[in-house]
């Protein structure tokens, strides 16, 4: 495994950043997952779009794409994974302890990493749980890609507690909002859904590609329509389509149910034909900060 730091390919044991970098203090950065196949990102240029939106907005310089695309060839070049995740992260940079940005620091004083690691085909189906915690869909950092993650983290534990694979959260006015890294989609009387981006949910690439190659609508929902939907599964740019077996205690028997299973195939089928998917529909309802590409 080799990692790009700041300019350089470096070994594990040496890609290190400053103990006072921003991203590590405060969590002040963001980031972006992107799945390789045989070697090649899929939808990178789509994750490129998100990254410098969510970067927009937190107030951070915007990531020079073509010194991101170049980080992220050279790393690969040296580990063609089969299949495998690549993590591009950009943060503040070094600063002073202490919650407050210095807006005269220099844009090029940012950090950017870029890592890759292999990764197992995710299984067709998976167990999921709904948490005690809200999404707050009025949040600064609403739908957007921080590497504040430790919500996340406290969630998706609380999901392995249960034996599930994921967790799901309501946003605070009760509405089904996404797990801690997927989106979610249910079918309900025969129509696929999925909560919009005013749920809080974040803008997820895999959840654009479903709107556009399906009949998928966005529609505000109550959390408790995982107990009544026919069909649930999951999207995620690490999942691509998993079918949900299993909500607390309720099993969905069959899954991939019908609708799912064809979502899954048509998926499938239209990413290894296209690795670079063109832009997905526009959500006019969406912020500009986190609408889709």
């Amino acid at each position: 495994m080799r990692i790009w730091v700041n300019g350089a390919l470096r070994e594990p044991a040496d890609a290190v950043v400053s103990a006072l970098d921003r991203g590590f203090t405060v969590g002040d950065g963001v980031f972006e997952t992107v799945k390789v196949v045989g070697g090649r990102t899929f939808a990178l240029e789509r994750h490129l779009d998100r990254l410098e939106r969510s970067a927009r907005a937190l107030g951070l310089p915007r990531p020079d794409r073509e010194l991101v695309r170049a980080a992220c060839a050279e790393v690969l070049a040296g580990d063609p994974l089969p299949l495998g995740r690549l993590r591009i992260t950009c943060t503040s940079g070094p600063a002073p302890l202490g919650p407050v940005r210095d807006q005269d620091d220099d844009p090029a004083g940012a950090t950017l990493v870029v890592a890759a690691a292999a990764t197992e085909p995710r299984p067709d189906t998976a167990a999921v749980v709904t948490v005690p915690w809200t999404r707050n869909e009025h949040s600064a950092i609403a739908g957007i890609k921080a590497t504040s993650y430790a919500e996340n983290v406290v969630a998706l534990a609380r999901a392995h507690e249960y034996g599930a694979d994921e967790a799901i959260l309501g946003n605070t006015a009760g509405r089904l909002c996404e797990g801690t890294g997927s989106n979610v989609f249910v079918v309900l009387d025969g129509r696929l859904l999925t909560p919009p981006l005013s749920s809080g949910c974040l803008a997820g690439i895999t959840r654009a590609l479903t709107l556009q190659w399906s009949d998928a609508e966005e529609e505000d929902l109550p959390l408790s329509v995982l107990q009544d939907a026919e069909e649930v599964f999951l999207t995620g740019s690490l999942r691509d389509i998993q079918a949900v077996s299993r909500i607390d205690e309720r099993d969905l028997p069959g899954a991939p149910g019908p609708v799912t299973a064809r979502v899954m195939a048509v998926f499938a089928e239209r990413a290894a034909a296209d690795p670079e998917p063109g832009p997905a529909r526009p959500d006019p309802g969406a912020d500009p900060a986190g609408a889709e590409p």
